[in-house]
């Protein structure tokens, strides 16, 4: 599926050379795999949360009964306002989330080392990248392969700078500009704004200045490639993400 061989780019822009893709690259594309491999990324990252197990129910309660031309709910022994039943102003929840609920799903190991790989092989497909919605100017091979000085930039504007000279800068604007409020009650709860997701920065150590320079880039995830996925690899489960590699990145990719 991946095409054989990709320019390496300095972080001028220049193409200084040719590579070839690690056989990582060549894996069947099996879109399946990589959305069954995602769900359940997310469903484990789930956290357990309900309410108090005594919520609307701690206080002191009894029916009037029939008789009094008023409905029949609990009521304050101290007191005529309804309370505790679950249509009452302050009472307790009809079907409250359980805390012992357990979300997770399970995902064959083999699965799962499959997607991985089917997603990085539609990283190299310029045409999935770019269905998936991704900008970036014409003649640029996907993944974008570069030089390793790449890793040392620790300055947002140098990330910058090079990532538009090199011609994905597009796809950084249209991250930018598809910051938007969120509908619903999400905006009060520590969530107001859904964004676009747009480059995936492939280094080689964790320890790289390029985790301080590209920290502010809109949309941007920089990780080591000890801690790929497929999640990050196909964010939502949507395989094709533009994806910036270095050369040390690449080569250990190959030793997969």
């Amino acid at each position: 599926m991946a095409k054989n061989s990709v320019n390496v780019y300095s972080v001028k822009g220049d193409v200084v050379r040719s590579v070839e893709l690690p056989s990582a690259f060549a894996a069947e594309f099996r879109p399946d795999l990589i959305h069954r491999a995602v769900v359940a990324e997310q469903a484990n990252k789930r956290q357990p949360y309900g309410p108090s197990p005594t919520a609307g129910i701690r206080h002191s309660v009894s029916t009037w009964g029939k008789g009094r031309g008023v409905a029949r709910v609990q009521r304050l022994s101290q007191g005529s306002k309804a309370a505790e039943s679950p249509n009452n102003v302050g009472g307790r929840r009809a079907f409250p989330p359980k805390p012992e609920k357990d979300y997770s799903k399970k995902v064959n190991r083999k699965e799962r080392q499959k997607a991985r790989l089917s997603a990085l092989a539609a990283m190299a497909d310029e045409e999935i990248v770019r269905q998936r919605g991704h900008l970036f100017e014409e003649g640029v091979t996907t993944p974008v392969i570069v030089e390793d000085a790449f890793e040392s930039l620790s300055t947002t504007a140098e990330v910058y700078e090079a990532l538009d000279k090199i011609g994905v800068s597009a796809d950084l604007e249209r991250a930018k500009d598809g910051r938007k409020v969120r509908p619903g009650r999400g905006k009060m709860r520590s969530r107001r704004y859904k964004g676009k997701r747009s480059l995936l920065l492939v280094v080689s150590a964790q320890e790289a200045s390029l985790f301080k320079g590209a920290g502010n880039l809109p949309g941007v995830e920089i990780v080591s490639t000890d801690g790929l996925n497929t999640g990050r690899l196909a964010p939502g489960g949507m395989p094709g993400r533009l994806a910036v590699f270095s050369e040390s990145a690449l080569k250990k990719i190959g030793e997969w």
